[in-house]
């Protein structure tokens, strides 16, 4: 199983999208309304957090992984200015690698990754751009530390139905130093991102998003991201608890196809009454480059349906997934080589006022583990599992 982990988030906090980024998640979670500061000569401020942990079971593991434990997940504070022509984003806490369903992250105790404040080059800043929103005009341009426009799911757990998160998610670019230009023309909003991408200091990076609203219970969001040049093996990328740098990853040890790729994606958010679905596909690919060991084509397609129910009038709701993903060439994007893979999460929710639990139990099931050399590659001692069982429960306090 692959041991690196990828990290990433939209700055979505409790379901206020940044500048109008994208739709709102399927909340299983009702994050609360921010508390208001009086900022004095900032103006009015607005500030949020969260913290939640859990302990886990995880079926099929390998050697040297232990199948159960407890864990700190996330631990996010948020100051946000959003009113006048100079507006900001301040989110300082810690980050734990996410628990993708069938490629779960390990550390060198054999415990998986504990929440740490040093897996990107700005340490516990995990979020902070200034935005310059003019006076009755149809843009905005924020610059600075900024998070990804890829995909529906987000980096911080409480922000999604379920704990567990997709293949989809693995393969996708996060937290990166830029600026972001946004345009809203009515029902559609339009966002360009340039930057470093995968927090490499390289900057090269190109994202595009667009987000139609049909009407308030139908929307399609749809995104792009790329490298316009070549981002070397030797740059920095993120960290595995270890801090960014010297002591973390470079490129070619995360693997350099993800960091020099094309991505494009999409999403359609369909609400009635108290039910969310959302239908995600996307399709990552690089093209071969000697110079960075990408010697074929190699690519990874995704889809996903995500789901998320409240019982009327009463503190429970559940959400989850079900997915599908299919890896070509030799770029290990997921758990091997030219896997092919079936998967599901589901995650029963309690949550009364700041308080939530949630029982969160998923699956992956490989259609196909054997790379194009004939090697075989899956989960338990064997080395060549087909099918890991991931549960937790989890436990938090939003305010």
């Amino acid at each position: 199983m692959v041991k690196l982990f990828h990290l990433k988030a939209h700055v979505l906090f409790f379901g206020i999208s940044l500048a109008g980024i994208c739709s709102n998640p399927a909340f299983a979670l009702n994050g609360p309304e921010g508390i208001s500061i009086d900022g004095g000569p900032l103006g009015p401020l607005t500030i949020s957090g969260g913290v939640d942990g859990y302990g886990y079971y995880a079926s099929n593991t390998s050697s040297g992984q232990l199948s159960h434990g407890m864990n700190v997940a996330n631990a996010m504070v948020e100051l946000q200015k959003n009113s006048g022509i100079l507006q900001f984003t301040i989110e300082v806490g810690a980050t734990q690698a996410p628990l993708t369903v069938g490629a779960l992250s390990y550390g060198s105790d054999g415990h998986l990754l504990q929440t740490s404040i040093s897996n990107f080059s700005t340490g516990p800043l995990y979020a902070g751009y200034l935005t310059i929103a003019p006076k009755n005009m149809p843009f905005t341009v924020s610059a600075g530390r900024l998070s990804s426009l890829e995909g529906y799911e987000a980096g911080i757990d409480w922000l999604n139905s379920s704990q567990l998160t997709t293949s989809l998610f693995y393969v996708q670019n996060n937290q990166a130093d830029g600026v972001l230009a946004t345009y809203n023309a009515g029902s559609a909003t339009l966002n360009v991102e340039f930057g470093d991408g995968w927090d490499t200091h390289v900057f090269n990076f190109l994202q595009a998003s667009l987000n139609y609203t049909f009407n308030e219970n139908n929307s399609l969001y749809v995104y792009y991201s790329g490298n316009l040049g070549r981002t070397g093996l030797n740059a920095y990328t993120y960290a595995l608890n270890s801090g960014w740098g010297p002591n973390g990853l470079t490129v070619g040890e995360y693997g350099s196809y993800f960091v020099n790729s094309q991505m494009f994606g999409g999403f359609y958010s369909y609400t009635r009454g108290n039910l969310s679905v959302v239908p995600e596909v996307q399709y990552v690919y690089a093209k071969p480059d000697h110079q960075v060991g990408i010697d074929k084509f190699t690519s990874n397609f995704g889809a996903a349906l995500f789901s998320s129910y409240d019982f009327k009038n009463t503190p429970y709701s559940v959400g989850g997934w079900v997915e599908y993903e299919k890896s070509i060439g030799a770029g290990n994007w997921f758990v091997g080589p030219e896997s092919e893979a079936v998967g599901f999460a589901v995650s029963p929710t309690w949550q009364y006022k700041h308080l939530f639990a949630r029982v969160n139990a998923g699956g992956l099931y490989l259609l196909h583990n054997r790379s194009d050399n004939g090697s075989a590659y899956g989960y338990g001692n064997s080395g060549n599992g087909k099918f890991q069982f991931v549960s937790t429960l989890e436990a938090g306090l939003l305010f």
